[in-house]
């Protein structure tokens, strides 16, 4: 018996309200039930032009799913938007995740096709539906097109930045920067750089939650459609087999993510989504593993901001396909993708990459991992490095630390002429991690003060507890734990103190003697609430700390209580 059956069969009143209520939809069910009804959550939304492309995608997906056998409902879903949500979109991607499980529980649906693209759009999607332990599989949108200014193609994110840095250098004029903005406004879809939207693409498709091969193409490529029926047709196979990817989706599953996201460079925003969807899935989750299992694996996808490419490069060369089959034997075989063969099945009859986009193992971009996670006296709980877009030079570094307590005292004080900082100082944010913010921003990638980009300085260290956007690069130590407004020692350093990093040796300590940091956490008070009320409430009363990936805690499993509590299907 199918789960809709409950709503749909029998010939009570009850069960004739639910037939009448989707026949009105245009959802042609009968009384004897038999047929899955399989909805389609879509994320698409004129504020997030990331996630417009999924709305050319919903027809594919209902033909897949009618052509299964199965019946299509389509609904719409929060479309968490990187550029306009603020302050950030992370805020709400817990939002997102209980929406999902809530519509997926309330509603007489057997599976769901998730549509979505946008950075945290993706694993919000997936906690919630992982929550239910449904049949489900996400089907992004596809990167945005890129154009040309001055002589090299754009990279979504990665660009503006850069130059940002030029034009407050002042080496990029008005004109420039008027003609930078046309540019980049190149049309619909996720960041074409290895951001967190195409990151968590490429780990949805190593985890076996989204259709093999799809999650690099491009935005308005013609294969996007037959991936998208795909989809469809294979979640009423998932419905009909008693199935449900998230069944197979375990430990031997996220490492081989965590390989995947060394070997692309991919965004350190990910550590923290694996984190979350592996404690929805009860998996265990350690992040230092990111560390560990990445210091084997070469960083082989030649894409911005770690790279030089772009994803469009990297789905020429042949995608996660050819990638698998680069890899080889760095990853387990044992874990099933969603087509149901294994990953090692995948790897034996992966086409060979067709052009650089993809490197040799022996001509990789960067060896030793993409990653560091660090720990010490400023980070007990750890920080993590994006080691393949930081500068060599400064991966061990001692210096004073120049510190702002809130991004809108950075934002006032980076520029300012008289700020006392050189190139040697480690610059230091507080105060914006996951409850202090809240949300966790990203605003790890601290600007280089004014003064110093006209020295031609263009990278420094700097720690935070927030986050940075997977299009950023730089010497950056993010999401370090416990964040400054909970008691983390972030909160505790002064302007002037001593910072030591070593990235390789897994170190980030504040050169502070013991007392005197007792002496500060004495004086310390805990930061009053956003508000009292509402969302903001809710999510700084609940959500975690970076390393069990910012959920919220009354949404990780509890043990001998089913993943999905039904609801009693009666009068309404």
């Amino acid at each position: 018996m199918l789960r809709s059956d409950r709503w749909v069969s029998g010939d009570d009143e009850v069960a004739m309200e639910h037939r009448v209520a989707l026949r009105s939809a245009g959802v042609a069910v009968d009384r004897q039930g038999g047929r899955p009804v399989i909805g389609i959550a879509n994320s698409a939304s004129e504020l997030n032009p990331c996630n417009l492309p999924l709305r050319d995608l919903v027809g594919a997906v209902r033909d897949g799913i009618v052509a299964g056998g199965g019946l299509a409902v389509e609904f719409p879903v929060m479309s968490l938007g990187e550029d306009l949500m603020k302050p950030t979109a992370m805020l709400y991607r817990n939002l997102l995740a209980i929406e999902i499980e809530e519509t997926l529980r309330s509603y007489p649906l057997d599976g769901v096709v998730l549509l979505a693209n946008c950075d945290k759009t993706v694993p919000g999607a997936l906690m919630g539906a992982a929550s239910t332990r449904l049949p489900a599989l996400v089907v992004t949108g596809g990167a945005r097109p890129s154009c040309q200014f001055r002589g090299g193609r754009l990279g979504s994110g990665t660009a503006l930045w850069r130059w940002w840095d030029e034009r407050r250098a002042g080496d990029l004029d008005d004109a420039g920067w008027q003609e930078l903005e046309a540019c980049l406004a190149e049309g619909r879809g996720a960041c074409n750089t290895m951001g967190t939207a195409s990151t968590m693409a490429i780990l949805s498709e190593i985890l076996g939650l989204a259709v093999p091969g799809t999650s690099t193409i491009p935005s308005g490529d013609a294969r996007a459609l037959a991936g998208a029926r795909r989809a469809g047709e294979r979640v009423v196979e998932l419905v009909r087999g008693g199935e449900s990817p998230f069944s197979h989706c375990g430990a031997g599953s996220f490492r081989n993510a965590l390989r995947v996201l060394n070997a692309i460079g991919g965004s350190t925003n990910a550590v923290l989504h694996l984190a979350a969807l592996a404690g929805r899935l009860g998996v265990p989750f350690d992040v230092d593993d990111v560390d560990r299992l990445g210091r084997s694996v070469p960083l082989l996808a030649d894409v911005e901001p770690s790279g030089s490419g772009l994803v469009q490069d990297l789905d020429a060369a042949g995608g996660v396909p050819a990638l698998v089959g680069v890899l080889g034997g760095m990853l387990e075989p044992e874990p099933l993708l969603a087509d149901g063969r294994t990953t090692g099945e995948h790897a034996a009859a992966a086409p060979l990459p067709s052009s650089g986009a993809i490197r040799p193992v022996d001509r990789p971009v960067l060896e030793g991992g993409a990653f560091r996670v660090v720990r010490g006296t400023l980070a007990p709980d750890g920080a993590l490095l994006k080691r393949a877009s930081a500068s060599p030079e400064l991966l061990r570094h001692r210096g004073r630390a120049v510190v702002f307590n809130s991004y809108e005292e950075m934002r006032a004080r980076v520029d300012d002429p008289g700020l006392e900082v050189d190139a040697s100082s480690v610059l230091v944010l507080a105060g914006c991690g996951p409850v202090g913010a809240p949300g966790m921003p990203e605003w790890g990638m601290i600007p280089i003060p004014r003064k110093l980009l006209e020295e031609g300085v263009r990278d420094m260290v700097r720690v935070s507890d927030a986050r940075m956007s997977g299009t950023s690069y730089g010497t950056v130590y993010l999401h370090v734990a416990p964040e400054a407004a909970v008691g983390g020692p972030l909160g505790l350093v002064r302007d002037g103190d001593l910072v030591e990093v070593d990235a390789d040796a897994g170190r980030l300590d504040l050169l502070v003697d013991a007392e005197e940091l007792a002496r500060r956490a004495s004086a310390w008070r805990r930061p009053a609430p956003a508000s009292r009320r509402g969302w903001l409430a809710l999510y700084q009363a609940h959500v975690t700390q970076a390393p069990k990936g910012c959920d919220f805690d009354v949404l990780e499993p509890v043990e001998g209580e089913p993943a999905l509590v039904e609801p009693v299907v009666g009068r309404s």
